[in-house]
């Protein structure tokens, strides 16, 4: 296995006339490679949450099912960062699409009885999931870093990571549509959407390279002119384990202070998205169709929103992505009050929802920027995951999943939305530790380029 993913060979130097036309071709590809590549995985993440609401009504109680939901944030945070180091010695144009093959496999045995046959059933095939998933971002961070200097990097980004919200957007939609053809909630949730998903990595397949120096190009910061600080020639080296993990990523400091500061922002993302479905039909009484819709326009209106908020991060406030985020939380903790206050209104409902699903991906996106930029890029994979393995594990796992299912379950929802709006302000105030250094960074680099 590991022969079939090491990561493409390199190639002798294209003659220089062909240099830029082919970057040019290849950039393009790539980048469309990983992004609809990504898109697929969202396909066939989060689809136990549609699920819930029917699961309840064959006897599961909401503890429970927030149990087996934890398993694929506990092994998703795991994976992201243990399969990031993989991820950096691999292939990425093999290694996403092989994990993008398990997570629809494990999704269509959901669609069979045998896989909602009980809660430990439940749990393991949403923790294999959640490991699949995993193989997913590292990839996609191991070609962002080799295909696109660092100078245009956030913009790349904050495009590429509305990727989630077009596939995550997509499964309420297939969902609301699979009901109507297929007439079975169980087809609809996971087999429609597997399906798609095994295709989608096929496209992914063909679409993705791996380095500049496998097709026979130089690297990009001298195709570009772009040389990050102390970029040398062993920057296009591969890293060991060790040096990746312990020299790169665990003594770095401003990392530790975004992956906890993330793990709040994830707490409100997916305490607010995994149960929304739960909160919408139960509590505010809408049907499973106008769920569908909602629980999708959550994820599109994130599409502009992170743009806009890459934008405003790059040129407003140059580089200082620490003030952006806690911009954004505020608005995010205003929004999740008028959810939680709003009486039964399916136009205020649908406006809150909107709103958060615009602000939350916003910090979401800036902080895997953030840890792209504080590390080499042949470990950028592993960087990433440590935010990630504190945003999945605990903001997710632990708390918005395990945690409020049982709040929900033994105090009801009002403190559900209290906890939401305490890890907005916890989420602000860590962000605030990495201002000082933050500003120091961008300005070093300025005087540098």
């Amino acid at each position: 296995m590991w022969s079939f993913l090491k990561p493409e060979p390199h190639k002798p130097l294209l003659p220089k006339e062909k240099i830029d036309p082919t970057y040019k071709k290849l950039r393009l590809q790539v980048f469309l490679g990983i992004f609809i590549g990504y898109a697929g995985y969202y396909l066939v993440r989060k689809n136990f949450t549609l699920a819930m609401p029917y699961l309840q009504e064959l006897g599961f109680d909401k503890g429970d099912l927030g149990v087996a939901l934890s398993a694929n944030a506990i092994a998703y945070g795991i994976s992201k960062f243990l399969m990031g180091g993989v991820s950096d010695r691999s292939s990425a144009r093999k290694f996403l699409p092989l994990g993008l093959v398990l997570s629809a496999l494990v999704t269509l045995f959901l669609g069979t009885s045998a896989g909602v046959s009980s809660i430990v059933v439940m749990f393991i095939t949403q923790f294999l999931i959640g490991w699949f998933q995993g193989m997913g971002w590292p990839p996609s961070g191991r070609v962002m870093t080799h295909w696109f200097s660092l100078k245009e990097r956030g913009t790349k980004m904050s495009i590429w990571n509305v990727a989630h919200n077009v596939g995550g957007s997509l499964v309420g939609i297939m969902f609301s549509v699979g009901l109507v053809w297929f007439g079975s909630w169980q087809s609809a949730t996971f087999i429609f959407p597997a399906v798609v998903a095994l295709v989608v990595a096929v496209i992914a397949f063909i679409l993705i390279r791996d380095t500049p120096q496998s097709c026979g190009l130089p690297p990009i910061e001298e195709y570009r002119n772009d040389y990050p600080k102390n970029y040398s020639a062993k920057s296009e080296e591969e890293l060991t384990a060790k040096e990746i993990f312990f020299k790169y990523v665990l003594n770095n400091k401003i990392l530790w202070y975004i992956a906890i500061a993330n793990a709040f922002i994830y707490l409100v993302r997916y305490g607010v998205l995994d149960w929304a479905p739960t909160y919408l039909k139960d509590v505010k009484g809408y049907d499973s169709g106008a769920v569908g819709w909602i629980y999708s326009a959550y994820e599109i209106a994130a599409i502009p929103g992170t743009i806009i908020c890459g934008i405003v991060s790059d040129y407003v406030f140059k580089g200082r992505r620490a003030i952006t985020t806690m911009i954004y939380m505020v608005l995010v903790a205003l929004f999740v009050f008028i959810y939680w206050q709003t009486e039964h209104n399916l136009v205020m409902d649908s406006i809150c929802l909107i709103a958060i699903g615009f602000l939350i991906y916003g910090p979401v996106m800036l902080i895997g920027v953030h840890a792209l930029d504080l590390a080499p890029k042949k470990a950028a994979g592993t960087a990433a995951g440590l935010t990630g393995f504190f945003g999945y594990f605990f903001g997710t796992a632990l708390l918005a999943n395990i945690m409020l299912g049982y709040v929900v379950d033994h105090l009801g929802w009002d403190w559900s939305f209290i906890i939401l709006l305490v890890a907005c302000a916890l989420a602000f105030v860590f962000t605030a530790f990495t201002v000082k250094e933050e500003q120091y960074l961008v300005k070093e680099s300025t005087n540098k380029h």
